[in-house]
């Protein structure tokens, strides 16, 4: 009875680490990790153990046996990745692991680390941190709630994603860990006076921006990024009032990556299949009147180069119907023909098995491609968006494409980009505006003239290397950071900071009375799960800081 792999794999690479005989891959010293749009386990080899079970965090892993129908297609995404009669694992690792850091060198003065960023990258690199003895550990976030876009960021239908957020809350219930919450580092505190009382300060701030398109009209109301109008799903509290009105039979999204499939399959589910996850009140009560009936996914190059990944288009097509604008099917078609890649030909050959016309008059998503938006359309909101046919395939690595003179309209009331994320500068440190990342080596922070690394400064996560990879990418991310750091600290580069411990909560609680730390946390998750107990939800989020630090300081 072999495991199986299915939707919400992160990638953290635990179930790697946890199988006894090697046959989950590709493992994080492999070529391809940080690219692998999911792990898969050899059928031949797997020995039925159940290991993997105990250590996915986000309970992707279940027997071939138990698999209900939507999971079917895995057991050939998991088996066609290995060699055909395969009775043992067959890789062999070409790049060298990235080993643990070394132990620390006793001091008089224990390790004290400050994360800036409490998402994926910053409780993964915590945990690297706290695997020594002694380290103290300060996780600051400028919202009074962790996690970043596991909480924010993570459709509200994928509840079993979310499940990581359990992982994080063992990690910050560690010794040595403590939560600044509702801080903001550069405003509240800065960077020179965390290393006061810090060896060394990580950043984990991810990249909150999104690209943009810059045409006309892209300012106007009915107008979002996918990152807003999920953020808004998620009741995010800087985007919680997002003026999103689903009074048009037509939504357009440009972008067809996992957050674009995201933001059209809320668009188009049955809002009582939302209604028990931790979906925003607002949102389920602006699905449950929407208008909307078709949801336009657009690709700006052909479709070969769809940016979402197999497992999130085999659970598009469980949740939602799809279909294929037929000019599209002719593109699917041709480059079909000509695929090499296995993992493309999986992705177009489902592609062309999808239908032209949607069956009935629900709700549906159609997938368009070779289309370049060259203006959105409206008086006092979106109206319209007009595009301009692109002639020939973008190039790999392209942005740019040559397209007709004539554009092609399209009605529509609510218009979403979904083209990329990109970091933002974080002050005082370098930033390289052309890759949107810190410059660093191995995580740290270095000069760009001179290469001279800046002392005490680290990144991890998106700031590090940019958008790319899944949620347990950044455990391997993290520690390749954490062993540079400790390094450092061994070699004597990181001096005690002149602060005692003491002064640092002191210092925080005079810039910012309204601290969350780790018990005002547990006490908004409590919260927001009886709310939602009481509603038949997994949770009924606070959309507010006000309601957030009422529950944070709530008596017991």
């Amino acid at each position: 009875m072999p495991h199986v792999i299915t939707q919400s794999c992160c990638s953290d690479g635990s179930c790697v680490f946890a199988c006894p005989v090697n046959c989950i891959h590709p493992t994080p010293d492999e070529p391809g990790f940080l690219t692998a749009e999911t792990l898969h386990i050899d059928p031949a080899a797997c020995v039925d153990c159940g290991a993997c079970v105990h250590a996915c965090p986000v309970d992707a892993i279940a027997p071939d046996s138990k698999l209900t129908a939507e999971q079917l297609p895995f057991l050939e995404i998991n088996a066609s990745f290995f060699p055909k009669g395969s009775r043992k694992a067959w890789f062999s690792p070409m790049l060298a692991p990235i080993p643990e850091a070394p132990r620390l060198r006793p001091r008089r003065t224990p390790l004290r680390v400050a994360v800036v960023g409490s998402g994926p990258a910053g409780m993964y690199a915590a945990d690297e941190l706290l695997t020594q003895a002694g380290v103290e550990v300060n996780v600051f976030d400028k919202l009074p709630t962790p996690y970043g876009l596991v909480r924010a960021g993570v459709a509200p239908d994928h509840q079993r994603t979310k499940h990581i957020a359990k992982l994080f809350d063992q990690i910050a219930d560690q010794k040595g860990f403590a939560f600044y919450l509702n801080v903001e580092v550069g405003r509240d505190i800065t960077h020179e006076e965390l290393l006061r009382h810090h060896h060394a300060v990580v950043y984990a701030v991810g990249a909150c921006s999104d690209r943009r398109l810059n045409i006309p009209g892209e300012e106007l109301p009915g107008s979002f990024t996918a990152t807003e109008f999920v953020a808004w799903a998620n009741a995010h509290p800087e985007q919680a009032e997002l003026p999103v009105q689903l009074d048009h039979e037509r939504a357009v999204i440009v972008g067809n990556g996992n957050v674009a499939l995201d933001v059209a399959r809320i668009l188009t589910m049955d809002p009582r299949a939302l209604a028990a996850t931790d979906i925003s009140s607002a949102a389920l009560a602006a699905l449950r009147t929407s208008s909307v009936r078709e949801v336009v996914l657009v690709g700006r190059r052909g479709p070969e180069f769809s940016a979402f990944t197999m497992p999130e288009l085999i659970g598009l097509t469980n949740s939602a119907q799809v279909v294929l604008d037929p000019p599209a099917r002719a593109l699917v078609r041709q480059a079909l023909a000509s695929a090499e890649d296995p993992v493309r030909t999986e992705k177009l050959g489902l592609l062309a098995t999808l239908a032209t016309r949607p069956s009935g008059s629900g709700r549906h998503i159609r997938l368009r491609y070779r289309l370049t938006p060259v203006r959105v359309v409206g008086q006092d909101r979106v109206e319209r968006v007009e595009f301009s046919a692109t002639n020939t395939a973008f190039a790999a690595d392209s942005d740019e494409a040559e397209r007709s003179p004539e554009p092609t309209s399209m009605a529509a009331g609510l218009f979403v980009t979904s083209i990329g994320y990109r970091a933002l500068p974080v002050r005082d440190l370098p930033f390289d505006e052309s890759a949107a990342v810190v410059p660093n080596k191995d995580g740290r922070v270095v000069e760009p003239g001179t290469g001279e690394a800046k002392p005490g400064a680290y990144v991890v996560g998106w700031i590090k290397r940019g958008p790319s990879g899944f949620i347990g990418t950044n455990k391997s991310c993290s520690r390749e950071t954490v062993r540079a750091l400790v390094d450092d600290y061994n070699n004597g580069l990181l001096p005690d900071p002149p602060e005692r411990p003491s002064q640092l909560e002191k210092l925080v609680r005079a810039r910012q009375p309204e601290t969350v730390n780790r018990q005002g946390w547990h006490k908004i998750d409590a919260a927001e799960i009886a709310r939602g107990r009481a509603a038949d939800r997994v949770r009924d989020k606070f959309s507010t800081t006000a309601q957030m630090l009422a529950a944070a300081n709530a008596r017991p």
